[in-house]
């Protein structure tokens, strides 16, 4: 289901749980992620409650994760914009609209772990900042 239609500053088109391939998503991931290793997602998708994809002419140049506890949390995971579409707010209609559809499916809390330099991409997606913990395993 796409979602809205072309902003102003991008003309990228929302698509909610569209089918998206290995070679697809491995081509962003590798762009957008120094290190990157080739994976199989299919294993990720299979356990996510939705995720967002944003095309450009057939291309897929964004990207974001939303996995749930099965009940009212919900995770953003893997937000990830094409660097040549990066600053343009694709990013941030990629999260709004996952927390739309997070909200559609029941949560009623949308966490998002981020590094230090993300808070104010964060902050205009409209998530505030909270303590939390993390452990490595």
């Amino acid at each position: 289901m796409a979602i809205g239609g072309p902003s102003q500053n991008s003309d990228a088109v929302l698509v909610v749980r569209p089918p998206l391939t290995d070679e697809d998503l491995n081509e962003l991931f590798s762009a957008s992620w120094p290190g990157h290793q080739s994976t199989s997602f299919a294993p990720m998708l299979a356990r996510s409650l939705v995720w967002i994809a944003a095309s450009r002419e057939g291309r897929l140049v964004g990207f974001v994760n939303v996995v749930g506890d099965g009940g009212l949390h919900a995770f953003i995971l893997d937000t990830t914009v094409h660097p040549d579409e990066r600053r343009q707010g694709l990013g941030v209609r990629l999260v709004r609209a996952a927390a739309d559809e997070a909200k559609a499916c029941g949560a009623q809390w949308l966490h998002v772990d981020y590094e230090p330099h993300l808070e104010s991409f964060y902050a205009q997606c409209g998530f505030r900042p909270t303590a939390a913990g993390l452990m490595r395993l």
